[in-house]
């Protein structure tokens, strides 16, 4: 399924919220260049857990996937590595849930990435 995509109009709305964030974080670190730099760091690490959950919970749920799939990759039906193996998600915005993954191999992954239009 594709992402959606925000229309012109969200896109303004979201351009200006960005510039408003820019500017406030400007704000708190005055000249201090590396409080900037650690302000916008929390910022984009905090986003990113929004939208992906927090590394250990992604960690369980890999495991999950790992025991459900009889550690096999459902797409080459091969066994999965003990690192590197990838969440894919069905549906972006449904976020890491055990309904809304599979655990594949990294190359599988680009090849479903790539018929997605992504890669």
């Amino acid at each position: 399924m594709a992402n959606r995509n925000l229309t012109t109009e969200e896109l303004a709305e979201a351009n200006e919220l960005l510039n408003e964030i820019r500017s406030r974080l400007q704000e708190l670190a005055g000249d201090d260049s590396e409080l900037l730099f650690a302000y916008r760091r929390k910022i984009y690490k905090e986003l990113t857990y929004d939208e992906r959950g927090k590394p250990g919970a992604r960690r369980k749920l890999k495991e999950q996937k790992r025991v459900e799939q009889n550690n096999l990759c459902p797409l080459c039906e091969e066994p999965l590595p003990l690192k590197y193996a990838v969440l894919d998600r069905y549906n972006a915005a449904k976020g890491y849930t055990p309904e809304n993954t599979r655990l594949i191999h990294q190359h599988c992954d680009t090849k479903v990435q790539e018929s997605r239009g992504y890669a």
